[in-house]
């Protein structure tokens, strides 16, 4: 006598069907930079690295947030984050600039704006 139900007791136990629609629905999509901010964010990485300011960086696409994570040495603690989250974007804006104490430095709608905060401003020097 041979045994079909391969030790489940019930042949028809692991053969569910969901519709395609409720998989998708369900299945939750972390959130991401798309080509034009991430695009911004590597042009911004790129100079840093050039003024031997940043060496290494993370990117992070969470459920709920997308984070881009920037090092002195990869052992570290980030120097800064840069985070995309899409919750707060009616609110207090999208993108927000975070330091390493947690201090969120510069928030707001537009990635362009938040990343002006890395702009080194102009000194008056006496001379």
């Amino acid at each position: 006598m041979s045994d079909d139900s391969g030790g489940t007791g019930d042949g028809d136990a692991s053969a569910i069907l969901i519709p395609l629609h409720e998989a998708r629905r369900e299945r939750l999509e972390p959130v991401r930079f798309d080509r034009r901010e991430l695009d911004q964010i590597l042009r911004l990485y790129g100079r840093m690295v050039a003024a031997n300011e940043w060496r290494d960086y993370a990117i992070d696409h969470l459920t709920d947030r997308a984070v881009f994570s920037v090092f002195r040495r990869a052992s570290e603690v980030p120097l800064f984050q840069i985070v995309k989250d899409p919750k707060l974007a009616r609110k207090q804006g999208a993108f927000a600039v975070i330091a390493a104490g947690g201090r969120i430095l510069k928030r707001g709608q537009e990635l362009g704006r938040v990343l002006g905060v890395f702009d080194s401003k102009l000194k008056v020097v006496e001379a």
